[in-house]
């Protein structure tokens, strides 16, 4: 009988420290959160603008940690993971905020990275510039499980920055050297 008290209290245990619920957000904290998240303010595009430059030397100088760097101080998760929530919960008006702002991040994103690489005197693609131009099933991978560590980090109480820290650090820094990549091909 003992035995079998121990091994329920080692699986409650377990379900505790793995349990969702105990630092959850309420509903009404994570929507304020998203709707935040989805808004574009002047410091969003100064930081999107050397987030980008800053991806694209890593891109041009073969240098990992500079874009994994460039990942993380970029915002662009907000109107990602607005546009997720808006579908999710039927709300038109977020969905179609968050894909018009997220648009025009996209279009920032390639006059900077277009601008940048233009004036650039490095005219050599790096190793780092030719692994995002295939796609492979990992990076399908990384960008699921970024995506649920985001929804996750996106309905804790205690957050960091919901547009950056938790998916950004491999889906950011991929989306600039793929639209770059694709606008080079042209």
């Amino acid at each position: 009988m003992e035995e079998l008290n121990e091994k329920q209290g080692f699986f409650n245990k377990m379900k505790n420290i793995f349990s969702l619920k105990a630092d959850s957000a309420s509903y009404e904290e994570i929507e304020e959160g998203v709707v935040s998240g989805a808004n574009l303010y002047g410091t969003n595009m100064c930081i999107l603008i050397l987030s980008i430059v800053i991806a694209s030397i890593g891109l041009n100088m073969n240098s990992i940690a500079t874009i994994i760097g460039a990942m993380l101080i970029s915002p662009l998760m907000g109107p990602i993971i607005a546009i997720g929530y808006g579908i999710a919960t039927n709300n038109i008006k977020l969905t179609k905020t968050a894909l018009t702002n997220l648009s025009l991040q996209i279009v920032i994103a390639i006059i900077t990275s277009t601008i940048y690489f233009l004036i650039s005197p490095i005219k050599t693609e790096t190793s780092e510039i030719l692994n995002r131009v295939y796609p492979t099933i990992w990076d399908v991978l990384i960008a699921i499980f970024g995506g649920f560590a985001g929804i996750i980090g996106t309905t804790r109480k205690e957050q960091c920055n919901t547009r950056s820290i938790y998916c950004n650090s491999f889906n950011a820094s991929d989306m600039y050297s793929r639209i770059w990549n694709s606008y080079r091909k042209y």
